[in-house]
């Protein structure tokens, strides 16, 4: 896979992301009228043809294409698909070397001796940069990529939560280690590379943190079928709390579990911008299948 356009050509994936997420909060109030090109359009303060180009840049497919993927019909078929192969994927991948379904990311997760010590002795590098999502805060510990936390101006609260999760770690900002993290990211996702991810948490958590790594790009889970998964059936509610506290956003795609309706669910880092993860996901599933079957 090609490295995402919005990066080969040094645009500001921010800015983008704040226009295309204008757009799918339109597309979401007035699906049923299906809105024409130049109405989202005006929404996310362009003309149709920069709108349509910024769009295909972002998403890979039309607007009007990317629309039939923001619909429950759309998840419930998904879900159909997905569920059946939950389990024997996070079983697979467990017998691999820390290494799961999103082959870019590799686990190191701390024992259980660190968790109790909260990171002391250990050296935390932070900083904030783009990503096709938007601004995120990007936290570094010797042992890899230890948050990432989508930010909607001021980086405030990322870092307290940050510190509350490594309390007595200490943390630095470092804004060129964090740009060459963040340029690291982009290239795994895109295919070129490997990061590494250093998860602190309970067993239980790392275990849910760990299957949500086998769910793929443009596939769904439920909480239900993530406890299953973990041969913990009925723990739903604590799956969820598990996935809620989830430190690491997008590379541990928590935005990939919804509830058996259909219906998205929460997400700490805003349910718009989870619906557009999901639905920019499907697009391009659908378009290596398609380029794999031609």
């Amino acid at each position: 896979m090609n490295q995402p356009l919005e990066m080969e050509q040094g645009e500001q994936p921010s800015r983008d992301y704040r226009r295309i997420t204008r757009a799918i909060a339109f597309l979401n109030e007035r699906q049923p009228a299906q809105p024409s090109l130049d109405a989202v359009a005006d929404a996310a303060g362009l003309s149709p043809f920069h709108f349509q180009r910024l769009f295909r840049r972002w998403a890979g497919v039309s607007p009007k294409q990317y629309l039939q993927y923001l619909t429950v019909e759309h998840a419930k078929a998904l879900l159909g698909a997905s569920e059946s192969v939950l389990g024997a994927s996070y079983g697979t991948g467990l017998s691999g070397p820390g290494r799961l379904h999103d082959h870019f990311v590799a686990v190191n997760a701390v024992t259980p001796g660190e968790y109790r010590t909260g990171g002391a002795g250990l050296t935390l590098r932070w900083g904030v940069g783009d990503t096709p999502y938007g601004a995120a805060l990007i936290a570094l510990s010797p042992r890899g990529i230890c948050a990432l936390s989508f930010v909607d101006g001021a980086s405030d609260e990322a870092l307290t939560q940050l510190h509350a999760a490594w309390p007595n770690a200490t943390v630095k900002h470092d804004a060129a280690a964090i740009d060459a993290a963040r340029r690291r990211i982009i290239e795994a996702t895109a295919g070129n590379g490997q990061v590494l991810v250093h998860l602190s948490g309970t067993n239980f958590q790392v275990s849910v943190w760990q299957a949500l790594l086998t769910i793929p790009e443009g596939q769904l889970a439920t909480y239900g079928g993530l406890a299953q998964a973990i041969d913990r059936p009925g723990s739903s509610r604590a799956v969820g709390q598990a996935v809620g506290r989830n430190a690491i956003a997008w590379l541990i795609p928590c935005h990939r579990v919804i509830r058996a309706s259909g219906a998205l669910g929460g997400y700490r880092w805003d349910r718009v911008r989870k619906q557009a993860m999901l639905a920019r996901e499907s697009a391009r599933e659908t378009s290596r299948q398609t380029r794999a079957s031609a």
